[in-house]
């Protein structure tokens, strides 16, 4: 686990976050450090974990995904690890997180068209042992943060 941030990492991490092939060079030049510190201060975030990949930006939709819902799971919650493995496998999930309160997991998932949604919440996911009920929120519109 990293130590404290300083201002430069949070500057650093925000500008990888906005977009992760910058050069060392132009990273660098845009927080008025040098190329060595940009390079070492990176390594540390990667190495300890606050940096723990890059990944291309795909526009669901571009991609063939133009059906996006958030789909709410109650399962028996002793059964959670083995559900949670078994939802991790399943085509088009992109997040899952075992959350309090009405629902135990909430998931964000991207399918072809609302048919191939339809067969991955009532075929898959509500098929599962362990999975007592679902709901699904239909996506009409994302958008980006900030």
């Amino acid at each position: 686990m990293a130590g404290p941030l300083d201002d430069v990492d949070r500057l650093i991490l925000a500008e990888l976050t906005r977009d992760g092939r910058l050069s060392m060079r132009t990273l660098a030049e845009r927080l008025h450090i040098s190329r060595a510190n940009a390079y070492a201060r990176v390594e540390r975030l990667r190495t300890t974990g606050v940096i723990r990949g890059f990944k291309a930006d795909v526009d669901p939709v571009a991609a063939g995904l133009g059906t996006t819902a958030y789909v709410t799971v109650n399962l028996n919650q002793a059964e959670w690890r083995d559900v949670a493995d078994r939802l991790r496998a399943l085509p088009g999930v992109v997040h899952i997180a075992l959350v309090g309160g009405e629902f135990d997991v909430i998931m964000l998932v991207r399918a072809e068209d609302n048919a191939a949604l339809g067969r991955l919440v009532l075929d898959a996911i509500q098929g599962m042992p362990g999975v007592v009920n679902t709901r699904t929120l239909l996506v009409f519109e994302e958008a980006e943060p900030g």
